[in-house]
């Protein structure tokens, strides 16, 4: 098996993981999160979301927090924008890396951003250009890449053609995402090969949630093909709202504990990692969902 010698962690927790939390979560707490991540070795972490408040109220105090972070030098904090009001927000926040949000599905893309899928990449094209244009590094995310929750299987194709049209607007990366944690490693490895096909093996990262115990497994598939840009949120937090059932993201630690055991280096400290994932999960006031740091605690 050749593997990745070396494997970038995305550390998304603090946005897509907490944005979809009932009880509120203190702009100090998530300030904090981001801070003991950094510490953990994690180099980029998705720190915020510039969205509605009425939409997303979890994420309404995302300027507080770009405010409060001690930004460390080689540490890329970026946030997801929906339109150029957005994007002001976000650059005004000093903001330098953002995320865009699509679907490979008709139907989710109606329910989750209230658009058709050509309207969404209508709507993104000014956003993307915007932020090129002002030096900004532009990521894609593809939803429901391995399923939806309304439609069912999505074709391989839509996903291929949702990346090719995102990276031909100007997205530098191309997130492969598992919305709803349904996929299977063969049928993970198989979208994610043709989707870097298409687009550059070095542009696609993958983003996979655990509903089904899979996401391990699909990371796994997908290393073979050499894809080495890797999503995750600390503690496992995260959860779909527009997918019944759906749980969330595949635990960092789980994760940084297979990389590692595997011999590919992630430059993170598992330790510290536990410690990022025992604080949130402090906060929450529950226990947390990585079975690494439950089995090493």
């Amino acid at each position: 098996m050749t593997l990745p010698r070396r494997v970038q962690i995305v550390e998304v927790g603090p946005r897509d993981g907490l944005q979809n939390e009932a009880g509120l979560i203190t702009a100090a707490d998530k300030i904090a999160l981001v801070e003991a991540l950094a510490n953990a070795g994690l180099t980029r972490i998705e720190s915020g979301s510039f969205v509605s408040p009425r939409w997303v109220p979890q994420m309404a105090d995302s300027e507080a927090v770009f405010a409060g972070i001690a930004r460390r030098d080689g540490i890329f904090y970026s946030a997801l924008v929906p339109n150029l009001q957005g994007l002001e927000r976000a650059r005004e926040a000093g903001v330098r890396d953002i995320a865009v949000f699509g679907a490979a599905s008709e139907t989710f893309s109606k329910r989750n951003i209230n658009c058709t899928i050509a309207e969404s990449l209508d709507r993104f094209r000014p956003v993307v250009h915007a932020a090129t244009s002002a030096g900004l590094r532009v990521r894609g995310y593809v939803s429901c890449a391995l399923g939806c929750p309304y439609e069912g299987a999505v074709a391989p194709q839509a996903v291929v053609d949702m990346s090719r049209a995102m990276a031909d607007m100007g997205c530098s990366e191309i997130a492969v995402s598992d919305t709803i944690g349904v996929g299977t490693p063969l049928q993970a490895q198989s979208v994610t090969a043709q989707v870097a096909d298409a687009v550059g093996l070095d542009r696609v990262a993958i983003h996979f949630h655990d509903t089904y115990g899979q996401a391990l497994a699909n990371i796994l598939a997908c290393l073979e093909i050499g894809v080495s840009i890797v999503d995750s949120a600390v503690a496992g937090l995260g959860c779909c709202p527009y997918a019944k059932g759906a749980t969330g993201n595949v635990a960092s630690e789980d994760v940084v504990y297979m990389l590692h055991g595997m011999g590919v280096e992630t430059g993170v400290d598992l330790g510290k990692l536990r410690q990022a994932g025992a604080l949130i999960s402090a906060a929450l006031k529950r226990p947390t969902a990585s079975r690494v740091a439950r089995a090493l605690t």
